[in-house]
């Protein structure tokens, strides 16, 4: 009974064989559809708060003052030796003017300030950084440049933001792969369940001389299109769940800080993720449930 790879034979039989067992069909999208949103659930919230720590280290700026003897003309010139530093993207001139109106800004008791003058500060100028790990490289190049008399860097707060992210980052990645394996695991079992109710059509057809790779390709395809349902709707659940909770979030007071990425600009990156792996769990867990029935 030995027949040649027919792809759309095995395409017609795994079909066929998810409406010929239902509900066994339904309980395994169900399994695929729930552990995917539940590794979805983690993974966006890893991405969201990477994202809100990436624009807290861009807000993370360190201050350069300006030698005081500097005339404001000398002051501005030194800019584009600071923007030449590799690790620099951003440089914005303070004059002492504005770094005064900065300082009384905010205070209550302005009318104390009000006749001193501004030149008791600075000129100075204030530098974003692209890799925050490397803040403290980058202010002591600055601090090396002629008519840079001094720099302010808050390493601690930077440092703190560094070991956040990669905590939150490897905490992340642990979840998803325990995750991504005790599905694999429930699936496989829900779809052997599955299989053990037709043993004995297994049985029957090794009996009549069917090869292995003839018998387990149905069902490969099979788990692959039980993947691939459950994928979609697991997408579809994620995304109405995600969009609830975005508003929930926008429209709490306390939860102002926090921002979250319009799933739209994400869907590009997760559909494939989703479609991959439910395609993954479906044949994965489809090849070691059969394994065992092979065996007659």
């Amino acid at each position: 009974m030995a027949k040649k790879f027919d792809i759309q034979y095995y395409f017609s039989e795994g079909f066929h064989s998810i409406f010929t067992h239902g509900f066994m069909s339904f309980a395994a999208v169900c399994m695929i559809v729930a552990c995917l949103l539940i590794m979805g659930s983690f993974t966006l919230v890893a991405v969201n708060l990477d994202n809100m720590l990436g624009d807290l280290e861009a807000e993370n700026e360190f201050l350069a003052y300006v030698d005081e003897s500097y005339t404001e003309e000398q002051a501005r010139d030194i800019k584009s030796q600071i923007e030449a530093i590799p690790n620099v993207s951003q440089v914005t001139f303070v004059t002492r003017a504005e770094a005064m109106d900065d300082f009384r800004a905010g205070r209550e008791n302005n009318e104390l300030l009000a006749d001193l003058p501004d030149e008791v500060l600075r000129d100075r100028f204030r530098i974003h950084v692209q890799d925050i790990k490397q803040l403290k490289a980058t202010s002591e190049q600055v601090q090396k440049i002629t008519g840079v008399a001094d720099v302010n860097a808050a390493y601690d707060i930077a440092q703190g933001f560094v070991l956040v992210r990669n905590i939150a980052t490897g905490v992340a990645a642990v979840l998803v792969a325990m995750l991504a394996v005790v599905s694999l695991f429930i699936i496989a079992n829900t779809i052997k369940l599955a299989f053990f109710y037709r043993r004995e059509e297994i049985a029957i057809m090794k009996m009549c001389g069917a090869t292995n790779s003839f018998i387990r390709w149905p069902f490969i395809v099979e788990g692959m299109l039980l993947g691939l349902t459950g994928a979609l709707v697991a997408f579809l659940l994620q995304w109405a769940v995600y969009e609830l909770v975005g508003r929930a979030v926008i429209q709490s007071n306390g939860l102002s800080l926090l921002t979250i990425l319009p799933f739209q600009s994400m869907i590009v990156h997760i559909l494939p993720v989703f479609i991959g792996a439910g395609l993954f769990i479906g044949v994965v867990g489809s090849v070691l449930a059969i394994r065992k029935f092979l065996q007659v």
